[in-house]
């Protein structure tokens, strides 16, 4: 009798953990489903949405932000918790290649119709695997028409005009230097070719006379303030300093240049992987792009959200290429370990030999 008493009472105890152990499981579960954690580029949401998604799915957004792919890709790699990133194109395809992406459900993102379709199916995600287009832009120069009068800013060339000496900035980073020297010499801004990157270095040691500095966001401040009359820089950071300076203007060069995109990917790392399709839907919709492209200034994938721009917007071609100029652009490719060890030295010694 006393055995039964202590295996009916033994079985209770058991069956308590279980029940209690399921629903910390279950609980566990929810608190997942109830967060979802946001890794991005710095201002480069509109915040109001962030709380708008929150409104509308009861999901709460732990967002934090980073100042590189590579600073991101350190986070990922060491596992760590996010369910939305949003990695630049070349980034996408070495993530890819190391495993740290979970192919999106296509069927749980609708508003892919909104996006054009001319920025979708691109050779660093073919079909679109693993991730989609959020902004997009190019690499070009802006400059001050008022201080570089009789100078034509439409060619890589203009840089060289022995009237801007010391007056040239250029962004420190070694796919956007070494590259703009790679189109002005004709070559792929990917060439893994020594010859053409040694024309590259050659090139840019040429125009060590006007390099007035190789900087980050300084170049808005510096821009801004006239201490520079040209700067080598991103299109959505051009459209900020022109908004605060009107004088100046961004050209897009004739021999080419790096067309890029940041995209909306779900790491290996995430928990709450319904609610990462869910913010990426949420971004996708019309309204809400809409939004979010006059917010942050850069331009839109998202055809529906572009067609409700302003006309004066869409018809700026130095911001929304043509399609004459749109086949001058290239892509950054992963080029591998090796090559861009390759490109950060070439880019190294450039900066070393101004000091």
């Amino acid at each position: 009798m006393r055995f039964l008493i202590s295996l009916i009472a033994t079985s209770l105890v058991v069956g308590g953990l279980f029940l209690f152990g399921t629903k910390l499981l279950n609980h566990s579960s929810n608190a997942e489903k109830d967060v979802l954690y946001v890794y991005n580029w710095g201002e480069y949401i509109d915040p109001e949405l962030i709380k708008q998604f929150t409104e509308e799915t009861g999901i709460r957004v732990v967002y934090e932000t980073y100042d590189s792919n590579e600073a991101m890709l350190v986070k990922i790699k060491q596992k760590q918790r996010y369910d939305v990133v949003f990695p630049s194109e070349y980034t996408v395809e070495k993530m890819k290649k190391e495993g740290l992406l979970i192919p999106i459900d296509h069927s749980k993102i609708p508003n892919i119709k909104n996006i054009d379709e001319s920025f979708l199916d691109l050779p660093f995600d073919p079909g679109n695997e693993y991730s989609l287009p959020y902004f997009f832009g190019t690499v070009g120069i802006l400059y001050n028409p008022e201080t570089t009068q009789g100078i034509d800013f439409s060619s890589w060339e203009s840089l060289y005009d022995e009237t801007l000496v010391n007056n040239v900035l250029l962004i420190d980073g070694a796919r956007e230097t070494i590259g703009f020297a790679l189109n002005s010499e004709g070559y792929s801004l990917n060439s893994i070719d020594k010859y053409e990157l040694k024309q590259a270095e050659r090139k840019l040691e040429s125009l060590s006379p006007n390099v007035r500095g190789i900087v980050g966001d300084e170049i808005s401040s510096m821009m801004r303030e006239n201490e520079a009359k040209a700067a080598v820089v991103w299109s959505g950071m051009a459209m900020d300093i022109m908004y605060e300076n009107e004088e100046l203007q961004y050209v897009i060069p004739e021999e080419g240049t790096n067309l890029w995109f940041d995209t909306m990917a779900i790491p290996k790392s995430a928990k709450n992987i319904d609610g990462a399709h869910q913010f990426i839907n949420f971004l996708l919709e019309k309204d809400v792009a809409l939004q979010n492209t006059d917010w942050v200034g850069y331009a839109t994938p998202n055809k529906a959200a572009f067609e409700a721009l302003d006309e004066e917007v869409k018809s700026a071609k130095e911001f929304y290429p043509d399609k004459e100029t749109m086949a001058t652009l290239e892509v950054y490719r992963d080029l591998g370990p090796k090559w861009t060890e390759y490109y950060n030295e070439l880019l190294l010694e450039f900066k070393m030999s101004l000091d």
